[in-house]
């Protein structure tokens, strides 16, 4: 073979018959051909598989659409690139052209979530905020639209590389569907499908601008705050004891009791327990009692009023550290005394009584004979 044979023979080695993509990925949504320097012959064989679809691209603006086939390159198959660069019928040149290859199957177990918070109006808590995630399934419906918004602006082509700005679409429309739907915060779970469904509805043609459709989309979990639901365990247990007042007192005493025990700080632990107890106490009473709060007892009267008949109603408000808790029952403020919980010398006040006084000065609760004595002397020095 001669010297001009040889190039000859590399000169037609550049130009590019056969256009195909062999996908060996799961994530890839794009792929653009390998033409750079080299040139397309007219008469090429281009190869588009099933779910795939090919787009020739003229100085980064979308041409020609190929959908699954094989095609022979001429001017009559590929007439937007022939009239974009002016050809006339039957030019048979090598040209110069970028090819895109896209994934048009369905993506699915695509996941998305909350990154934050989400804040919301609910009529039994007020202001609360949620969490929630789930997956979706999406598919290349208008390559022509696709590389327009995503791939020639942004130059992403992997299923990783959008998820970002998916992400942001729906928690925004998920939110609108929430709220629009007034659905209680603790009726969510049994709504998820309903919820998505409203969702599918809202994001589809977020999706449908992109070039996407957005074909399914679940919702596996919606949670509230810890606080929110810490609530709800104390509602649950209210509802085990029946009586939400006398009952929950008692219970919260019991906790208080379990909580000092476990303090080594002493009575200034009883006091910061009692406190956490008696603020929880008074939430979950304005909130699931219809405003009928237990308030902290106003200053002491001056006396005249009886006390009342039964020693199992929470009458008893004790004075810690500035700060005044209760009520408890007779049985409660006994209990917490004899365990060394409250000191004996804490001042404490019942309807009817004169004043706040110790709360050993009250003979009703029998503690004369039950007070836990003093630390014993020292051994005497040798």
């Amino acid at each position: 073979m001669g010297f001009f044979d040889n190039l000859k023979s590399e000169a037609k080695s550049q130009f590019i018959e056969i256009i195909e993509w062999l996908d060996q990925t799961d994530d890839t949504m794009v792929w653009r051909f390998p033409v750079y320097n080299q040139e397309i012959k007219m008469g090429a064989q281009l190869v588009v598989r099933e779910n795939q679809a090919a787009l020739f691209i003229n100085e980064g603006k979308a041409a020609d659409l190929f959908g699954p086939g094989r095609y022979e390159l001429q001017t009559q198959n590929i007439p937007i690139l022939t009239t974009l660069r002016g050809w006339k019928y039957g030019f048979q040149s090598p040209f110069k052209a970028e090819v895109y290859f896209f994934n048009t199957r369905l993506f699915t177990d695509l996941p998305w979530g909350t990154p934050n918070p989400v804040m919301m109006r609910d009529a039994d808590f007020g202001m609360i905020r949620i969490r929630g995630f789930g997956k979706y399934a999406i598919k290349i419906s208008d390559p022509k639209e696709f590389f327009a918004t995503i791939v020639g602006t942004r130059g992403l082509t992997a299923t990783n590389d959008i998820l970002g700005q998916l992400r942001s679409t729906i928690v925004s429309r998920l939110t609108d569907a929430i709220a629009e739907s007034k659905i209680a915060a603790l009726d969510l779970a049994s709504k998820y499908d309903e919820l998505a469904s409203v969702a599918l509805e809202k994001m589809g043609p977020d999706f449908k601008s992109f070039g996407l459709d957005l074909s399914r989309f679940f919702i596996e979990n919606i949670s509230l705050p810890e606080e929110v639901e810490a609530a709800i365990d104390q509602r649950t247990k209210l509802g085990v004891l029946g009586d939400r007042m006398g009952q929950y007192t008692q219970m919260q005493a019991a906790e208080s009791i379990k909580v000092a025990a476990a303090n080594p700080g002493g009575f200034g632990g009883v006091g910061a327990g009692l406190g956490a107890g008696m603020a929880i106490g008074n939430a979950m009473t304005g909130a699931f009692n219809q405003g009928n709060a237990a308030a902290a007892p106003p200053p002491p009267p001056p006396g005249g009023m009886p006390a009342p008949p039964s020693s199992n109603t929470p009458r008893w408000s004790l004075a810690i550290d500035g700060k005044t808790y209760g009520p408890y029952t007779d049985d409660a403020l006994r209990t917490m005394v004899q365990n060394g919980q409250v000191a004996p010398s804490t001042q404490a006040w019942r309807p009817g009584a004169a004043g706040w006084a110790a709360v050993s000065d009250f003979p009703e609760l029998g503690l004369g004979n039950s007070m836990m004595p003093p630390p014993p002397p020292p051994p005497p020095k040798a």
